[in-house]
């Protein structure tokens, strides 16, 4: 009976490593993929950021909008 209830649990350690090694993939594709993303959102962010400093240079301290706030502001 020992030597049964041995691979019983042998069986069961392989199921689990097994199960473990897909979890560990699956993690690591994930992990790759929000990675791939953020450097995306990086180049966005610093490309907008970009193009904001070059607008507020070209309105000589005007707005964003381009447009001077009314008199009475």
């Amino acid at each position: 009976m020992e030597l049964d209830d041995l691979r019983a649990r042998a069986d069961e350690l392989e199921t689990r490593l097994a199960w473990q090694d897909q979890t560990i993939e699956e993690l690591n594709q994930a992990i790759a993929e929000q990675a791939l993303s953020i450097t995306r959102l990086e180049d966005a962010l610093r490309l907008l950021s970009e193009r904001l400093k070059a607008a507020g240079a070209g309105n000589d301290g005007a707005s964003a909008s381009g447009h001077e706030p009314p008199p009475h502001y």
